[in-house]
């Protein structure tokens, strides 16, 4: 099968692959029908080099047609459609019993500290091959894949495996009281669903970038904006706005490759120069993240608010603001979406064919699988008002 494959740093080729097989009886095949390139994917494309193989098969958003399971898995059958989390979770362990899926006991990554596998994201998370592919092998396949109905496209279920439920999670993680306001940082895929989940259960929504393309597209969904290049201080654009205070929650949809943050870019750039030997320990026990955006979000909170982190950061000693949070009495939450546990929520908005969170308005591009590698160009380097791509196998 042809699939997506990591060779370097930003070295991404769609190769023919062995074709995946049923290991155990509780896994499942999928025939892709729509993938997508997460921005998190991109930290595979330009700084994680050192925990990947060449060859790896990348993506974590897919969805398909089931065409082989296990003799273990009940709720799905060949010819079903479904979307795959992209994390891989078993529904049994204690942690599933919490609904605390992205922390699964039986998929752990204990080698490396980490919590549940995902799908086509370094040995640290299992190594597991991608959804980037003509067909994808699903672990855990009798509690993961979520069925969905027969007739609408594609484009309207796919963001079930990573950004809607990302999504609702940042903006029920920032606790924004009732009738409150929100700030966004960055306005990538998930800043926009965060921004439209937030104004769709009535809070004000303030969404901060500097790409126009980005901005354009969160204003037609009725977010106040603020372009961060526009202004000097862009926590005080956000007390501007908010009575002098700030607003009441932040999402930070950012995550480690903001801008602004020159000695952590050096670090990130020296890193990937480096043999892979050398740069996973530093990667590992390091602070190499660019955290402007994130201390952006602790000086646009007002004093008592939540700040909620789902862009990923990769440092393990980053240096934070300590003092001000501490003074300012912020409550910060974090983490991978635990997917399924938001899945009731999200079935009925994406199924309504009124399109509440207009899914349909946020892929900007649609390309063929071998066009993967033009894919992750212009995503990386924000060309061609690129926010969403989406690829067909």
């Amino acid at each position: 099968m042809k699939a997506v494959t990591w060779h370097g740093k930003r070295d991404i080729r769609v190769k023919e692959v062995a074709d995946p097989i049923i290991k155990e009886p509780t896994d499942a095949i999928i025939k892709v029908t729509t993938t997508a390139i997460c921005g998190s994917d991109l930290h595979l494309y330009e700084i994680m080099g050192p925990f990947i193989g060449e060859g790896d098969v990348l993506g974590h958003e897919a969805m398909g047609i089931v065409e082989e399971v296990g003799p273990e898995v009940s709720h799905i059958e060949p010819g079903d459609r479904v979307v795959v989390p992209f994390n891989i979770s078993c529904g049994r362990c204690h942690m599933c019993g919490l609904k605390l899926f992205a922390q699964c006991e039986t998929t752990q990554v204990r080698d490396h500290g980490m919590g549940a596998a995902l799908f086509g994201y370094t040995r640290l998370y299992g190594e597991v091959p991608g959804g980037q592919a003509e067909y994808l092998r699903v672990p855990q396949a009798h509690f993961g894949p979520i069925k969905v109905p027969e007739g609408p496209p594609d484009e309207r279920f796919v963001y079930l495996s990573d950004v809607l439920p990302t999504a609702w999670q940042a903006v029920q993680y920032a606790d924004i009281p009732d009738v409150g306001s929100v700030a966004v940082f960055g306005l990538g895929p998930i800043g926009q669903m965060s921004g439209r989940i937030a104004k769709h259960l009535g809070h004000r929504v303030i969404g901060i970038d500097a790409v126009p393309e980005r901005l354009e597209m969160a204003r037609r969904h009725g977010i106040e904006i603020i372009d961060s290049s526009a202004v000097r201080d862009v926590p005080e654009a956000v007390r501007e706005l908010t009575g002098g205070r700030g607003t009441d929650s932040v999402i930070d949809a950012v995550g480690m490759e903001a801008h602004g943050s020159p000695v952590a870019k050096l670090t990130q750039t020296i890193t990937g120069l480096l043999p892979d030997a050398l740069a996973a320990p530093l990667m590992t026990n390091a602070g190499v993240d660019r955290l402007a955006a994130l201390h952006q979000c602790v000086d646009a909170v007002r004093r008592g608010g939540t700040i909620s982190v789902s862009g990923v950061y990769g440092g393990m000693a980053d240096p934070m603001p300590m003092l001000r949070m501490f003074d300012k009495g912020v409550t910060m939450r974090m983490g991978q979406a635990h997917v399924r546990r938001w899945t009731n929520d999200l079935m009925p908005l994406v199924a309504d064919d009124s399109d509440p969170l207009g899914v349909m308005d946020l892929a900007t591009h649609r390309l063929p699988l071998d066009q993967a590698p033009h894919g992750y160009e212009i995503f990386q380097k924000k060309r061609d008002g690129a926010i969403k791509i989406l690829l067909n196998p």
